[in-house]
């Protein structure tokens, strides 16, 4: 076995799990699901059939991810967040066939709490502040918090608010790297 699961994690026949993850106390991987190579999943997670993690997602504990969600690499998915995968649930009809998709982007953070209303897109590098309630995409890099949530800014690659000048040019302070903000959306400029 190329990943590490604890002893009471249940993971279901047909799962794919990458090399070097790990899966700890009480989290159940459901059929079909994907997990990439480096990834964490905390204590009391559920994985559900079809969703796609991809490599080094970082899931923190007593969260669900339903069927319709795919996290590309390096997303981080705070404490007890929450994704929704029917638009309008009710407990006597059933709507299995009616799952949106949610897709969430490169890099991007979704803190302590947040709430993802499914069929919205969080772009790369974005960061969902805690308890913030999406209702609509996400731009990358953009900087999201309340109920429902609005954007507040921009953040960097390393989690740093942007401070764009007169030009539509910032710089994260800890990388060093350049951003460009033209037409209402960020760039990383690559030199």
């Amino acid at each position: 076995m190329s990943y590490f699961a604890h002893e009471t994690a249940v993971i279901d026949a047909g799962c794919q799990i990458g090399e070097g993850s790990k899966i700890w106390h009480f989290s159940h991987l459901m059929p079909g699901c994907t997990l990439g190579k480096g990834c964490n999943i905390g204590q009391n997670v559920v994985i559900s059939p079809e969703v796609v993690l991809g490599n080094n997602v970082k899931v923190q504990n007593n969260v669900s991810i339903y069927t319709g969600v795919v996290c590309a690499d390096d997303v981080f998915l705070g404490p007890s967040m929450v994704f929704t995968n029917v638009i309008n649930p009710r407990s006597a009809v059933n709507r299995r066939d009616s799952y949106l998709r949610t897709h969430v982007g490169q890099g991007a953070s979704i803190g302590a709490n947040a709430t993802i209303v499914c069929g919205h897109d969080i772009g790369a590098f974005a960061f969902i502040g805690a308890g913030a309630v999406v209702t609509k995409h996400v731009p990358a890099y953009a900087l999201v918090v309340g109920n429902p949530a609005r954007q507040m800014g921009w953040m960097s690659e390393y989690g740093h608010r942007l401070q764009f000048d007169t030009d539509g040019r910032a710089t994260c302070p800890e990388s060093g790297q350049q951003y460009q903000l033209s037409n209402g959306l960020v760039n990383r400029i690559h030199e």
